[in-house]
């Protein structure tokens, strides 16, 4: 890890770092080995979970059909996508933004999101990269798993679930892909661009949904005029 680098991970509220637009991308880590890991293609994250979204589908469909009635299929599918947004909007605002004090965490904090603030459009860090995106989704399965199949009773419905969280992850990243790197010149999509790039560019402290600005409505999170 380079010194410059280490000097800008030590700013805590990284919301706040000054914009980095150099083509060329900040180097994280000395170690070509592990600064590979750091950049990622979009299409590598759709080829990973597209399958995922496809198998528990599929197990939601066989797992409901001897009922008779698909409508907890969709319904659970629908679930999940809304699960998605206020996990994205709570994992954006409470986990990417938070500012730790410890030196060492605010070195990892800056890995997870820091460097994005710092340089928004590099191209190559604007989808969740695997070896956080794995953990994660393992981690809400599981969460899924335990409250629903195993408290609630009802495991039938973790696999719908579970698959439209997924295609809410995947709508996440592509929109966040999209929002930096393609023109989204008409109508929602040319507001869902313009409202994350006012959360770089403005209000880094507001506007954490990025497919959905739903739960800053909720939260108040939303600025009240969009200026």
């Amino acid at each position: 890890m380079d010194r410059t680098t280490k000097g800008r991970m030590k700013k805590s509220n990284y919301g706040h770092l000054p914009i980095n637009h150099s083509p060329e991308p900040i180097r994280l880590f000395r170690s070509d080995f592990l600064e590979f890991f750091t950049h990622i293609h979009p299409v590598v994250v759709l080829l990973l979970f597209v399958p995922v979204v496809v198998a528990f589908l599929v197990r939601g469909v066989r797992d409901w059909s001897p009922t008779g009635s698909l409508a907890p299929v969709v319904a659970g599918y629908a679930g999940g996508l809304l699960l998605w947004s206020l996990a994205e909007y709570l994992l954006h605002r409470y986990v990417f933004h938070f500012e730790p004090e410890a030196p060492w965490l605010q070195r990892v904090w800056y890995l997870i999101h820091g460097v994005h603030h710092e340089q928004p459009q590099c191209k190559t860090r604007l989808v969740m990269p695997p070896i956080l995106s794995i953990p994660l989704a393992l981690l809400h399965y599981t969460a899924f798993y335990l409250m629903i199949g195993i408290l609630l009773g009802a495991p039938r419905w973790v696999a719908p679930i579970f698959s439209g969280f997924i295609t809410g992850y995947l709508i996440y990243d592509m929109v966040h892909y999209a929002t930096h790197h393609l023109a989204m010149k008409w109508g929602f999509l040319k507001f869902l661009k313009r409202y994350h790039l006012l959360h770089h560019y403005k209000t880094p402290d507001d506007r954490y949904g990025i497919s959905s600005p739903i739960w800053d409505v909720v939260f108040g999170t939303r600025p009240p005029k969009d200026t």
